[in-house]
């Protein structure tokens, strides 16, 4: 490892974005979009690099079940800042449709617009069986559906006379990104010269193994000469520890909610999770959170580094869910101050 790998600090990297849009209890999700616009709009201005939105279905607390439309409300409220999916899950939808809608998004916001993707369903068997008809059709023909896609996002001039054409999207330049949450997505990544977006964020356990893989199994291609890796981290800043760790049980009682299939909006915070949960939901939902950065300013930066040291990441993607909104605004405002100190 070179000196200047080694050296590698927070000002040295691009920080981003990864909103759910989340729907707190007793809001609506017209609120949540309201919400994500403002928080798209103030991390602009804050100098991050990215907004991503995530697709999910059928989950009360998540309002970003229609991805690319809200890609279209956070790229139309904003001016600079890249918007995209984190991700869009492929198998629920005709790879021709993805490539009309972000062709529709490029066309529209040029030069601003990512098309993250992955192959979970992003919902339970009963979701994806409204989503996708046919569950023969699933994440092992991931590939293919790739391929399909990126096919239509090619120039007429390299796609074979025959093809079905997606317009718009053919010979736009949307950058495609892997995400994942294992070494699946990771490899295929590599082989492809792919960027790769890992989702450290609730699968902290995998992440060094994936980035390993990725990094060795890696291709140069037309899209990148070199990997670059983008790692997902949940920040739960505040101005001291102990705020900052009460305003974290929200997110654990999210998880917890899960794990219980009790679905519910997001809650507010407690005082002692020890009244919510068993000593064995305490460890399932802490093997998912466990690389969660919680805390005041001065704890937030040195998780943060110690994080891109052991990563090596060129990127790292901040997700932040609180019950208020002015306490979600707060913990990303701390997050730009200490990246930039």
């Amino acid at each position: 490892m070179s000196e200047s790998t080694k050296s590698k600090t927070l000002r040295d990297i691009p920080l981003s974005v990864l909103d759910l849009s989340p729907i707190v209890e007793g809001s609506t999700a017209a609120e949540s979009f309201k919400r994500s616009l403002d928080l798209a709009q103030r991390v602009e201005n804050w100098g991050f690099h990215r907004y991503w939105v995530a697709e999910h279905h059928s989950m009360p607390a998540v309002a970003s079940s229609a991805t690319s439309v809200l890609i279209g409300h956070i790229a139309g409220g904003t001016s600079k800042i890249r918007v995209g999916s984190g991700g869009i899950m492929l198998p629920n939808h005709a790879p021709l449709v993805i490539a009309e809608q972000f062709g529709t998004l490029e066309s529209l916001y040029p030069g601003r617009i990512d098309l993250g993707l992955g192959r979970a369903p992003g919902a339970d068997q009963r979701t994806a069986r409204a989503l996708r008809r046919d569950l023969r059709v699933g994440g092992e023909d991931f590939p293919e559906l790739l391929q399909e896609l990126r096919d239509y996002l090619l120039p007429p001039a390299d796609a074979p006379a025959s093809r079905v054409r997606a317009i718009p999207g053919e010979g736009l330049n949307i950058p495609i990104w892997l995400l994942g949450s294992s070494d699946f997505s990771a490899r295929l990544a590599g082989l492809l010269g792919l960027p790769f977006a890992f989702a450290g964020h609730f699968s902290p356990g995998y992440t060094l193994t994936a980035l390993q893989v990725y990094r060795s199994s890696f291709r140069p291609s037309e899209v990148l000469e070199k990997p670059y890796a983008m790692v997902g981290v949940n920040v739960m800043a505040a101005d001291t520890n102990e705020q900052a760790e009460r305003l974290a049980t929200s997110h654990f009682q999210s998880f917890l909610n899960l794990i219980r299939g009790d679905l519910k909006p997001v809650q507010p915070p407690v005082d002692d999770m020890d009244e919510l949960w068993t000593e064995f939901e305490k460890m399932s939902v802490q093997s998912q959170l466990g690389s969660s950065i919680i805390g005041n300013p001065e704890k937030v930066k040195g998780e943060l580094q110690r994080l891109l040291s052991a990563t090596q990441a060129d990127e790292l993607m901040i997700t932040t869910q609180m019950y208020d909104h002015a306490d979600r605004l707060r913990s990303y405002e701390i997050v730009a101050d200490v990246w930039k100190s």
